[in-house]
């Protein structure tokens, strides 16, 4: 068996950031999460925070322990999606209040202590939103960025442009002044690009078989996506939305299921045309040192079985 990963997941649920933290609870043998820290994204903090707790208490995981982070972007002023993720994130399904309590730490202070004690290499960050929490703990103790085994995000677009405006995508255009602090960090990154994600629709079938496991999360789960995929059918005109942020999670269990490159990625926080793009010199052109892992390529039917037989454990 592979080494169990011990894993801080930095989120903004989200449809799609609770089918990443579903996945994650489900595989124990593989994952250790030591706490799950929200941002503000998708919706306000008041509802990422809210809802990081119902997914936990849907997954039967209400001792889990969850932070609350960055309430605005660095410098910008918010930006949200309720557009698509309805207007407390996880419109879809109806579940009650959450019991549990978010913890007394700051998100950011709970990632650098925990990053300095634990061992060097230890730690791996799973990034499900704007980076704003992590660029506030490299500020707080840049000594981080060397202790990290790797921050694994979703984010960011290269051929595929953006979901925001044509060139940016979502998380990066939130807060790309703090995607801008960690790419400069040097910590290591996998980057989970918009080129992976639009090839993991949410066709009928796909759901069908999340639906047929017949149990509540499964069952919450598909009302999240019936209701977070009508936005991108209407905008793709495709069966299915894309499903970005259990990549993250699927990366850590089965690796072998994507494929990309070393590359430089730089990101853009000038121009008023492509704020937020993720600048990636995938064909090595500029001299400039890689400094992520971007991926390109994923078996998207491995994806899916992945998906749905971590959510039947749970």
């Amino acid at each position: 068996m592979a080494e169990r990963r011990k894993i801080i997941i930095d989120t903004d649920p989200g449809q799609d950031d609770a089918a990443a933290i579903m996945m994650a609870f489900a595989s124990p043998d593989e994952i250790e999460v030591l706490g799950l820290t929200a941002v503000a994204g998708n919706v306000p903090l008041s509802f990422t925070s809210r809802n990081v707790r119902i997914v936990c208490e849907l997954c039967g995981r209400s001792d889990a322990a969850v932070y609350e982070g960055a309430e605005r972007p660095l410098v910008r002023k918010p930006v949200t999606a309720e557009h698509v993720h309805g207007r407390t994130g996880l419109d879809g399904a109806e579940l009650p209040e959450p019991v549990m309590a978010v913890r007394p730490q700051s998100a950011v202070d709970f990632i650098v202590e925990t990053i300095m004690r634990e061992p060097a290499g230890a730690i791996t960050l799973c990034t499900l939103g704007p980076l704003t929490n992590v660029a506030l703990a490299l500020r707080k103790e840049p000594a981080i960025a060397g202790r990290v085994r790797e921050l694994v995000m979703m984010g960011g677009g290269f051929f595929e442009g953006g979901n925001i405006t044509p060139a940016a995508e979502f998380n990066v255009y939130v807060d790309p002044d703090a995607a801008a602090a960690v790419f400069a960090s040097g910590m290591p990154i996998v980057m989970m690009p918009l080129d992976v994600t639009h090839q993991l629709l949410t066709r009928k079938d796909r759901v069908a078989k999340l639906a047929a496991l017949g149990t509540r999360p499964a069952l919450v789960l598909v009302d999240w996506l019936a209701f977070f995929e009508r936005f991108d059918e209407e905008k793709y005109g495709s069966d299915g939305g894309p499903l970005h942020d259990p990549t993250v999670i699927a990366y850590l269990l089965r690796p072998e299921l994507f494929s990309g490159r070393h590359c430089n990625v730089e990101i853009e926080t000038q121009s008023e045309l492509t704020v937020g793009m993720t600048v990636v010199d995938w064909w090595r052109v500029s001299g400039r040192q890689p400094n992520a892992m971007v991926m390109r390529n994923v078996d998207s039917d491995g994806f899916f079985d992945l998906l749905t037989e971590r959510v039947g454990r749970l």
